[in-house]
């Protein structure tokens, strides 16, 4: 082949024509991630956007972003390892993200470790609406155990028992999502205790064991208001007023009564 037919072996070929590699991250910026105040560690980690170029503003970008962060993570405590809390990032100030509760779950591994054999499981869920104008849906997890003293192998429930101890869990889920704010809500979900009281409202029917609200997911949200997100992050907002230690009042006894009164 005469030379100069083929581009490809001419010497030197077109210069410039390669790209060169530029680093993608460095037309990326970090933002810092702060969880609501009712949690103990607020700054949980940074999240990356491409800068703003033309129309697309990074800080515009970032809102909606869901994050998933484990619960030990956020209270310190590694007793609270199989909670996953998913914040949603709301608002964004200068190069921090202020994030809102979005959902709740446990891991796999908690879930299948539950189950065995020879029992029955009990799942319930239901919808509620807070006093916020959040609609959550709630769901909730039980297994039957063996009475004390059981010789039987088996622990399983009857349909109508099942069926019993499922309107009790939607009973108390939604008297707890009803009652308050979605904050007192998360606030609950987060400290409290909730598969105890269901156990024990539980127990006339048929008794269960590591009964837990296994997740949340916000179904709806109001019309944002910075306001109401400001709330979740101003630690006043998290105190529960209890009220001040009231001394007991001294009884005075009467003459003559020997002390009685």
């Amino acid at each position: 082949m005469a030379v100069g037919k083929n581009k490809r072996l001419t010497k030197g070929g077109k210069k410039g024509s390669r790209k060169k590699a530029v680093d993608p991250f460095l037309r990326k910026e970090w933002y810092k991630l702060q969880a609501p105040a009712m949690f103990a560690n607020k700054d949980f980690g940074k999240t990356i956007i491409t800068k703003t170029t033309g129309t697309k503003i990074a800080s515009e970008e970032l809102k909606g972003r869901v994050v998933e962060v484990s619960l030990a993570d956020l209270q310190n405590n590694e007793d609270f390892a199989y909670r996953k809390i998913k914040l949603c990032i709301e608002d964004v100030q200068g190069y921090n993200c202020l994030t809102n509760f979005h959902g709740m779950d446990m891991t796999r591994d908690k879930v299948c470790s539950l189950i065995q054999k020879r029992q029955t499981i009990i799942e319930a869920n239901v919808d509620v609406k807070t006093t916020d104008g959040y609609i959550v849906r709630l769901f909730c997890i039980a297994f039957t155990k063996k009475d004390a003293g059981q010789i039987k192998e088996t622990c399983y429930a009857k349909s109508a028992q099942v069926r019993g101890i499922r309107a009790k869990m939607v009973n108390y889920m939604t008297e707890l999502g009803n009652k308050g704010d979605l904050r007192t809500l998360v606030h609950t979900l987060v400290t409290a205790d909730c598969g105890k009281d269901i156990e024990k409202s539980a127990s006339s029917i048929f008794p269960i064991k590591e009964c837990y609200i296994r997740k949340v997911k916000v179904l709806k949200k109001p019309k944002f208001d910075v306001t109401a997100l400001m709330e979740w992050h101003t630690e006043s907002a998290n105190k529960v007023d209890t009220g001040k230690k009231v001394a007991p009042a001294a009884v005075e006894g009467v003459a003559g009564a020997g002390g009685r009164y």
